[in-house]
């Protein structure tokens, strides 16, 4: 089944955060990408700044830049509210405190929205979601998916994981995942098998240590290359 809209939260990731969590290199920024389920975070708007060929792909990209404001400002308070519950599950070095995480985070979806109604106008910004992409084969380079797909472990099962993947390695020559824990910073449920299956039918999987890491054991990205 397709992850719903009304079940996920609008919470938007920086630019900085995208490369530290993928490990993209500088090289690697100026090649196709397509970020899949980006939500609000300011990743696309950055790179396009900076000369970057970057899409971005959600299902939050049906609502105006108005009802996304409505939605991250309804839910704010309630993550904020979670992430103080639940302060153990993350490490506080690089964002120091709670209240730095929410201006943080804030900044993001403020760079997003002052950009996304112009970039839905250019096609940087597209509706949809996994498992079934709107491009064509090999359309990228490299895309990436932030805190979808293993996150949310528990509602999504193993086999919408493998054709997830298997989509995105249809649109992109490599795919990368971030991060490989679930909600409750515990190791993804459907990692061992998923990574069994995949090799199995002839993919390439590696796993590396990026520098990021802000739930506790959240420090791996997963790379994977077709057949």
């Amino acid at each position: 089944m397709a992850f719903e809209l009304d079940n996920v939260l609008p919470w938007g990731r920086s630019f900085d955060e995208y490369v530290a969590m993928f490990g993209l290199s500088r090289q690697e920024l100026q090649r196709r990408i397509l970020g899949c389920g980006d939500g609000p975070s300011s990743f696309n708007s950055v790179l396009t700044k900076r000369g970057g060929r970057v899409i971005s792909l959600d299902p939050l990209y049906r609502l105006s830049a108005e009802e996304i404001r409505s939605r991250i400002h309804e839910t704010y308070d309630r993550i904020i509210e979670q992430t103080r519950l639940n302060q153990s599950e993350f490490v506080w070095h690089q964002i120091a405190s709670v209240e730095e995480l929410g201006r943080v985070r804030m900044q993001a979806m403020e760079e997003f929205l002052s950009d996304y109604e112009a970039g839905r106008r250019e096609g940087r910004y597209v509706e949809g979601g996994l498992p079934r992409l709107p491009f064509k084969d090999t359309e990228f380079d490299i895309a990436l998916c932030s805190h979808f797909l293993f996150l949310y472990s528990e509602q999504l099962s193993g086999a919408f994981h493998i054709q997830s993947i298997k989509e995105l390695c249809r649109v992109a020559a490599e795919a990368r995942i971030f991060p490989l824990l679930e909600l409750g910073s515990r190791k993804s449920r459907h990692v061992e098998n998923m990574t069994r299956r995949l090799v199995e039918d002839g993919f390439s999987i590696r796993i590396e240590k990026v520098s990021y890491e802000f739930q506790k054991g959240g420090n791996e990205v997963m790379m994977v290359t077709a057949p």
